[in-house]
């Protein structure tokens, strides 16, 4: 009976993909088939020096960094990104880290990944949206890989402005010092794949990295969903 309601259900009032707005047909998720293939991939999971990598290059010291496909003006990844981050549909998030985990599982540069970090929201501002994208993302990147997930050693100490209208220095006098952490000991040693939802400029993602990188013996590695091509 519970089978035949949710098949009538979905009969007169059908899902409707977040990226197109047609009805998904059974099988399909939040996203249809179609817009599924259309995500501009990047296709950098394992490559040496990938773009991505070379944002950070003389300015941060990572294992390894990469993107799972590019963030554009328009199109499926900003309207996806866009109901995620203001339309409260967290589930999104996690859908995209399903795709994200996929594209590093198994790859040789990521094996070795001790815990998955998101990068941190202030309180304030987590609590306004409900949720930080990015940990929702970092939900579904940890249903693949299945490693330790950290929301709390890395932590934003100070609220700062939207980065979206800044120039590339002002995102990083934005951002200077606002991460601490909590227990440096737990990271020592560890391989931490830091997680946000878009890379433009890299700065917040840099001043968290500024943060774990002293810690003791520690590798870090960056993985966004989308990336700002220049």
């Amino acid at each position: 009976m519970k089978q035949l309601f949710t098949s009538l259900l979905e009969l007169f009032y059908p899902s409707s993909c977040e990226g197109c707005g047609g009805s998904l047909v059974k099988g399909e998720e939040l996203i249809c088939t179609k817009c599924r293939y259309d995500i501009p991939k990047t296709n950098y999971n394992g490559e040496e020096e990938n773009p991505v990598e070379q944002i950070f290059w003389g300015r941060v010291r990572l294992h390894s960094a990469t993107a799972y496909c590019f963030y554009m003006k328009t199109g499926i990844v900003k309207k996806l990104l866009h109901s995620l981050k203001y339309k409260s549909k967290p589930e999104i998030g996690i859908l995209l880290g399903n795709f994200l985990g996929t594209s590093i599982h198994q790859k040789p540069k990521f094996e070795s990944i001790d815990y998955i970090i998101p990068l941190p929201l202030h309180k304030k501002r987590e609590h306004q949206r409900g949720y930080n994208q990015s940990q929702m993302l970092a939900l579904g990147i940890n249903e693949i890989i299945d490693k330790k997930l950290d929301n709390n050693t890395l932590y934003r100490s100070v609220e700062t402005k939207t980065q979206t209208k800044k120039k590339r220095y002002e995102r990083w006098e934005n951002v200077n010092e606002i991460f601490k952490l909590t227990d440096e000991k737990k990271f020592e040693g560890k391989h931490i794949l830091l997680i946000d939802d878009v890379l433009t400029t890299g700065a917040t993602l840099e001043a968290a990295a500024h943060t774990l990188g002293k810690v003791k013996d520690i590798k870090i590695s960056i993985a966004v969903f989308a990336y700002t091509k220049s």
